[in-house]
């Protein structure tokens, strides 16, 4: 029983959990977040904010670069440290200056917080060494 409690019989590898971690996270900021500005990018600029004394259109442009391009790379496991720094540097934006560091509430900044956390981890440990990196 205390085996089964254990998932023993599961494989232990750190490395495929980081494969986990990467394509799950790539994807879902890619298809769920990065795209949509993409494609809209005029209307991604009429609601982005100017932040850090740069432009609406500056910062958007930022953001679609970090979480279309950036998304990328981190799902092939190419430049991951470099990747994830830059997604990480988005959420943290989204998380404190646009979300206020809510974690409820109609603004809650609660997504960006997890996904800020999640690239911090990979910004320490690496692609693993399933990835072009092979860290």
């Amino acid at each position: 029983m205390l085996k089964l409690l254990k998932l023993s019989f599961l494989p232990k590898s750190p490395d495929y959990g980081l494969l986990i971690l990467r394509v799950a996270l790539g994807f879902s900021m890619l298809l769920l977040h990065g795209r949509g500005k993409l494609l809209n990018f005029s209307a991604t600029v009429e609601k982005f904010p100017s932040l850090f004394g740069l432009p609406a259109n500056v910062n958007a442009g930022l953001a679609v670069f970090a979480e279309v391009a950036c998304s990328a790379l981190l799902i092939a496991g190419l430049f991951t440290r470099f990747a994830a720094l830059m997604l990480a540097a988005t959420m943290g934006t989204a998380f404190f200056f646009v979300h206020k560091s809510a974690l409820v509430g109609a603004n809650s900044g609660e997504l960006a917080m997890v996904y800020l956390i999640a690239y911090v981890t990979l910004l320490f440990t690496g692609a693993g060494k399933f990835s072009v990196d092979r860290e």
